[in-house]
Formats: structure tokens, C-alpha cells, sequence
């Protein structure tokens, strides 16, 4: 090894504000997740647009009386989406009222929100390395599922009335509209981090505790908001006329990449809580890109971690042995 690079690994190990995060980003890359974050998108993908239907046709029942509140809350609900929230809400009016495709969007919607619900199970299983026999079974991990589709179902029905409401002066009878943003920016933020931490401790086996994944939903949550911040700037100053340009193109790419960033901020918090509460750091610069290697601890953890993830009975016992780098290096 050259003695530039000893002396960083030296310094990594020694530092963890840059130890921790080499880490992470070592385990996001063995763990997969860049794909465990594709599966994700992909289902939601199949979700966004059956479910943004069946929200219109709801509201179109609850709220007849208040067509401009319907209207400001729906607007609340694509602005998850400044990219491309005025083309999905273009294409979403145009099958409303339509009874057929109401039960097909409430179809559709199921299959998709169930897929992201197993999707994102399976990511966090794997982050956080729980063995396959303790795994929930194919009947309750959906169960399981369904639970959590229900929780962040309401949590995101209170986080786009929080943000109609906050466009609502008529509600308030004056002109507080900064401070109104600002408290619905804060609650929706808190509301996406108790989510997502209701997420990571249920759906990871009961490995997880609040305390530790706190600071990552946190981290996530806030990431999300100034993500969303960004693509809003981002079509008021950039892409002003330009809808009808990019047509469906613009529609299906916006989408995805939306859905991709939001999977791929879950996955990557998830990877900081599980690094952080296993103390899955330092970890050998090299490790990646050799096996002429000394490992760390925390190096040695990990592999053995990923040995027992793939233990399917309980009764099954798996043991790992590392031989010295000398030895590794002539295989």
C-alpha cells in the first residue's frame, strides 16, 4: 500500500466524520442498493398515477360543495411532484369520472402501493442484514405491509392538508402566508420523519430502535423537503413553457426520477442507522478493490453479516472464517 494512501486510510480510521460516511457508502454499494431503490421506484411508478386517480374521484365526492378547496388540495398533492405535477394533473383529469377507470385506478393502485410496501420490506431486511428465518413469512410480510400502506396513506393525506390549508387565506382572514408555509414546512417535515421511522422499525424485524434511526429519518425527511424545493425552483425558472415540449416523455422521465430520488434517500438513511447502531466503522480503505487486505473489526463484521443474512432455518448454523491476506492472495 503507498504510503499516501496508508496515511489516509490511517486518518479515516481515526476521524469519523469522514470514517462514518466512507462506510456507509462502502455498505450501500455491497448491499445492492442503488437496485433495492430501482425496485422501489418501479412499483411506485405503477402507483402514482392510479392513486392520484382515485384521490380525485374521492375528493370529487367529499368536497362537491368546495370545488376551489378540492382543487387546492389536489394542486398539494402533485406538488409532491414540481417537475411534473401540472402534466400528471392534466392526465389524471382526463379519466375523471370515467366509473371504469376509477376501479381500475383502485386496482392498479393496490398493486403498485402493495409492490412498493415488499419492496421497500425487502430493502430494509437487507440493510439491516436479518436473517432469513427470521424473516415474516410470504402471508404476514404483506400483512405487514398493508399496515404500513395504511399508516402512510393517512400520514399523506395530513401532510397535503397541511399544505392546502396553508395556501388557504381564506381559513385565517389575513395575509400570513410566509408563517403558515413555514409551519406546514415543519409539520410535514416531522409527520415524513415519523413515518419513515414507523417504516424502518417495522419493517426491519423489530431490529431497529427509534433512538438510533431518529437522526437518519430526520436526515431524510429534511432531504426530501429541500429536494422538493429544488424542483419547484427548478420549473419556475427553467422549464417555464416548456410542458408541451416534452409531452409524455417529460412525463414518465420526470416521474421516475422523482420516485428514484425519494427510494434512494429511504435506502440511504436506512444504510446510516444501520452503520451507525452496529458500529459498522471504520472500515479498510481498500477493502472493495482487493483482497491483499488487513480487515477491520468492522470489515469483518459486516461479512459475517452478509453470511448469515442468507440462513433460511433457524436450525441452520453458518460459520465464517477469514484466513490471513497472504493466504487470500493466492486464490
Amino acid at each position: 500500500m503507498p504510503g499516501m494512501v496508508r496515511g489516509f486510510d490511517r486518518y479515516q480510521r481515526e476521524h469519523s466524520w469522514i470514517g462514518l460516511p466512507l462506510a456507509v457508502a462502502y455498505k450501500f454499494a455491497e448491499d445492492q442498493a442503488m437496485y433495492l431503490a430501482a425496485l422501489i421506484a418501479y412499483y411506485g411508478f405503477l402507483a402514482v398515477f392510479p392513486l392520484l386517480l382515485l384521490v380525485v374521484s374521492v375528493l370529487g365526492f367529499l368536497l362537491h360543495n368546495d370545488p376551489d378547496f378540492q382543487e387546492r388540495v389536489v394542486n398539494s398533492a402533485l406538488h409532491q411532484f414540481p417537475v411534473i405535477g401540472d402534466q400528471i394533473g392534466e392526465n389524471i383529469r382526463s379519466f375523471h369520472g370515467n366509473s371504469l377507470a376509477v376501479v381500475t385506478g383502485v386496482l392498479g393502485g393496490l398493486y403498485g402501493a402493495l409492490g412498493v410496501a415488499q419492496a421497500a420490506q425487502n430493502a430494509l431486511l437487507k440493510v439491516w442484514a436479518v436473517p432469513r428465518h427470521r424473516r415474516p413469512n410470504p402471508l404476514m410480510s404483506r400483512l405487514r405491509s398493508l399496515l404500513v400502506l395504511g399508516v402512510f396513506g393517512a400520514g399523506l393525506a395530513v401532510t397535503t392538508g397541511l399544505t392546502a390549508l396553508a395556501g388557504d387565506t381564506r381559513a385565517f382572514g389575513a395575509h400570513p402566508a410566509v408563517l403558515l408555509r413555514v409551519v406546514a414546512t415543519v409539520l410535514s417535515t416531522g409527520v415524513n420523519t415519523g413515518l419513515l421511522l414507523f417504516a424502518y422499525r417495522y419493517f426491519s424485524a423489530d431490529t431497529v430502535k427509534l433512538r438510533v434511526s431518529a437522526g437518519a429519518g430526520l436526515g431524510a425527511a429534511v432531504a426530501w423537503q429541500l429536494v422538493q424545493w429544488a424542483g419547484t425552483y427548478y420549473v419556475r425558472h427553467e422549464l417555464r413553457g416548456a410542458t408541451a415540449t416534452y409531452g409524455l416523455f417529460g412525463i414518465v422521465l420526470g416521474l421516475l426520477t422523482w420516485i428514484y430520488l425519494g427510494a434512494l434517500l429511504f435506502v440511504l438513511a436506512a444504510e446510516v442507522a444501520s452503520v451507525r447502531s452496529r458500529h459498522l466503522w471504520p472500515r479498510s480503505l481498500l477493502t472493495p478493490f482487493t483482497d491483499n487486505v488487513v480487515l477491520t473489526p468492522a470489515d469483518r463484521a459486516v461479512y459475517v453479516s452478509y453470511a448469515a443474512t442468507d440462513v433460511f432455518k433457524g436450525f441452520q448454523h453458518v460459520t465464517v472464517r477469514f484466513d490471513p491476506p497472504d493466504k487470500n492472495s493466492d486464490h
